[in-house]
């Protein structure tokens, strides 16, 4: 299993970008994404690191494994 790297919120949102996550609203720092065919939300905290729990729950909220969100970036 590839280790997490240290990412920013802008390089994440581009990444689930090209995974087929689009932008539907944000709420002050967080951005809020969906995904039509899988029907799921995903929120983002717009900050210049996420920590790795964050992106972690990133993951499980956009029902993504670690590799198609680091072979989309």
């Amino acid at each position: 299993m590839a280790r997490l790297p240290v990412l920013s919120a802008r390089e994440v949102l581009k990444g689930l970008a090209r995974l087929g996550f689009v932008v539907v609203r944000q709420s002050g720092s967080h951005v809020h994404l969906w995904h039509e065919a899988k029907r799921v939300l995903v929120t983002v905290p717009n900050h210049p690191e996420l920590a790795k729990g964050t992106l972690i729950s990133i993951l499980k909220q956009g029902r993504l494994s670690r590799d198609e969100l680091l072979g989309a970036l």
